[in-house]
């Protein structure tokens, strides 16, 4: 009888030393964060003939650390579509909480389907601004 509890109990001890070994080979998403640098500086519309400009960091954050090299590759494309994105805002959008999330959705997306043809894959997972200034 003692015998049948301990081999019971080796079995769980054997299932759970195993367990995170068995999460780690089965592919968790190795999350990454590529910035774009230098601060991006673009102006912004503005009502009258006040000039207005923004500066923002950004990270971008890729499921797969391998897709960091890609990103590093097309870092041209994404400043210009970023700078190019920034620059069609009105004022009231790049200074509002709610303006500067729904721009941030807007990037990913647009980003994600810039690089679809080049890449054949959706590659950013997300977008945060980690600098936002505007003045």
């Amino acid at each position: 009888m003692i015998k049948r509890y301990l081999a019971q109990i080796f079995v769980v001890w054997t299932l759970l030393v195993s367990l995170p070994a068995l999460a780690e080979e089965e592919g968790a998403p190795q999350l990454a964060y590529f910035t774009l640098e230098p601060d991006l500086t673009t102006n912004f519309y503005t009502k009258g003939n006040k000039l207005s400009y923004i500066q923002v960091r950004i990270d971008i954050m890729v499921a797969n650390q391998a897709d960091l090299a890609t990103i590093e590759l097309h870092q041209p494309l994404i400043r210009d579509a970023v700078i190019e994105l920034l620059g069609q805002q009105s004022e009231d959008t790049i200074t509002s909480l709610s303006g500067r999330e729904d721009l941030r959705k807007t990037l990913v997306e647009q980003l994600n389907s810039i690089l679809l043809p080049e890449t054949g894959k959706t590659i950013i997972a997300d977008l945060l601004f980690t600098k936002y200034l505007y003045q």
